[in-house]
């Protein structure tokens, strides 16, 4: 082991839950190489070499083992290997009022007493506003959830 890698020493249920994770085919292929890392690291294998095996930054590999080493051993091992939570403003329309707006777009405009034949952005905009589902919303947002479903 490099003299520079913080020495990494996994329980047994530990290790069981790592090789379950890189083994799955459903893990999310970001956490399994971060598995990947912990594990190379438990083996005694260097940071540089790590690296080199899985194909990523010196950097990365460093980041993953102090995150590992700064959670506590009582914490689920796939929490302890999730992204950290980001900035910025937290979300102000609820998943609930995502789908009633997305219902909303399924009716037909004439069953909602809307003379139009077709739905828009706007139009759906304003009928969520008048229907109660969110006090305020802009017709770019209702647009992006259309985009996604």
């Amino acid at each position: 082991m490099s003299r520079h890698s913080a020495p990494l020493t996994l329980s047994a249920e530990e290790r069981s839950e790592l090789d379950r994770l890189i083994r799955s085919h459903s893990t999310p292929q970001q956490l399994a190489l971060r598995a990947r890392m912990i594990v190379l690291a438990a083996d005694g294998v260097g940071v540089c070499e790590t690296a080199q095996r899985l194909g990523v930054w010196r950097k990365g590999v460093s980041l993953w083992r102090a995150r590992w080493l700064a959670h506590g051993a009582g914490e689920a091992v796939a929490e302890r290997l999730q992204d950290a939570p980001r900035s910025g403003a937290p979300a102000t329309i609820t998943a609930e009022q995502t789908c009633a707006i997305v219902a909303l777009a399924c009716e037909r405009p004439e069953d909602g007493a809307v003379p139009i034949s077709h739905w828009s952005a706007s139009d759906l905009a304003r009928e969520a506003v008048r229907r109660g589902i969110v006090t305020s919303i802009s017709p770019r947002s209702v647009g992006r959830f259309l985009k996604r479903i």
